[in-house]
């Protein structure tokens, strides 16, 4: 698998901690998808539309042999078979899965965006991707992500809620 993904996922109805959970088994579950580390899980205020519950954001690294626009498909299908609706723009979901960076490339279509638009807006993807990639450089930038970091806004609405344990099997971060 020739490909290297980032994927942020976000939960803020229901059992958040479940939600995160399932999707990262359905992605791993992907015969075309391969799970290489995930973050921290970190509570965060909501954005944009604050009027919502806490969200529990990761960030998942994965190597793939997908497409860019076939591992988007993915996402999509694992989003909907956990009940994802789209109702209120950045409003409240079961589970959201955002494709931040494929490779060095940068995609502009109309179905996808890589890197993410907003990436370096958002501290609840930031943090938790700097986590895992912490020398990470966006396509088109001289200087690496963790610089950005530092003027980043928000900071304060992102906390760790269950920490990674490095070394151990990626599914461990979801056991009691």
């Amino acid at each position: 698998m020739r490909n290297k993904a980032y994927i942020s996922l976000g939960s803020n109805i229901g059992n958040r901690v479940e939600y995160l959970h399932e999707a990262v088994r359905m992605l791993d579950g992907q015969e075309k998808i391969k799970l290489v580390s995930i973050s921290s899980i970190y509570e965060t205020d909501p954005v944009g539309y604050v009027e919502q519950d806490p969200f529990l954001n990761i960030v998942l690294e994965v190597r793939t042999s997908l497409s860019p626009l076939d591992l988007l498909h993915v996402c999509q299908s694992v989003e909907n078979e956990l009940g994802r609706k789209r109702v209120i723009r950045w409003g409240p979901r079961t589970i959201d899965l955002d494709i931040l960076l494929y490779n060095h490339e940068n995609i502009e279509s109309e179905k996808l965006n890589i890197p993410h638009p907003r990436i370096e807006e958002r501290a609840f993807v930031m943090i938790p991707l700097l986590e895992i990639a912490p020398t990470i450089q966006l396509p088109n930038k001289s200087m690496p992500l963790i610089e950005s970091n530092e003027f980043l806004q928000g900071k304060e609405g992102v906390r760790i809620w269950r920490r990674q344990k490095n070394g151990e099997d990626v599914f461990e971060l979801f056991e009691n």
